[in-house]
């Protein structure tokens, strides 16, 4: 597949800031199927940051290889918050990366319901300190288009994890305890 120049430079990106700060990271991807890492590793270099990637389209494959919960799945299903965390959770437990990216949603062009449409896509990034960042996206298009989506506004939030501030120290807490916002 070609990528769009959009996606490559997003891809450029994350690479950099993830040399710069000797970071490897990880890719969990469901609707992506393994779109993420394949764009990533489109750029020379890619293998001094990129370290693996899952693609866990089924659920069982969530379950059996990035320990996803069977109840997450029965309580909010594949396409959700929960179950991008813990992607992201589940990937960096099982590599030594301190960057993981995560992707679950519907990409069409069947598959969608009221509640949960096509083009509705759960991104997830965190970092082994424990920060994990979410974005719901809602993404038009034939399944080209909304994968594609999808691997851009993933790159972008790495990028983002990657860069946010460690998580403040609460009044509570001791030395190393810290308020994080990983739900």
């Amino acid at each position: 597949m070609s990528f769009p120049d959009s996606c490559l430079a997003a891809a450029a990106r994350l690479l950099d800031a993830c040399r710069t700060r000797g970071i490897r990271l990880v890719t969990a991807e469901s609707c992506t199927g393994g779109l993420v890492a394949g764009c990533l590793t489109e750029h020379a270099g890619a293998s001094a940051v990129v370290d693996r990637g899952f693609i866990v389209y089924d659920n069982r494959a969530k379950i059996e290889l990035l320990g996803v919960s069977p109840a997450t799945l029965e309580t909010f299903g594949a396409v959700s918050e929960a179950c991008a965390r813990e992607l992201v959770k589940g990937a960096l437990a099982r590599s030594s990366c301190g960057l993981a990216l995560a992707a679950t949603g519907i990409a069409g062009p069947g598959g969608g319901t009221p509640e949960k449409p096509v083009g509705l896509v759960h991104l997830a990034a965190g970092r082994r300190d424990g920060l994990i960042l979410h974005r719901r996206c809602l993404f038009a298009g034939d399944r080209r288009a909304v994968r594609l989506a999808a691997v851009e506004a993933l790159l972008a939030l790495g990028l983002e994890a990657l860069t946010a501030p460690l998580p403040a120290p609460t009044a509570a807490s001791t030395g190393s305890e810290l308020n994080r916002a990983d739900g």
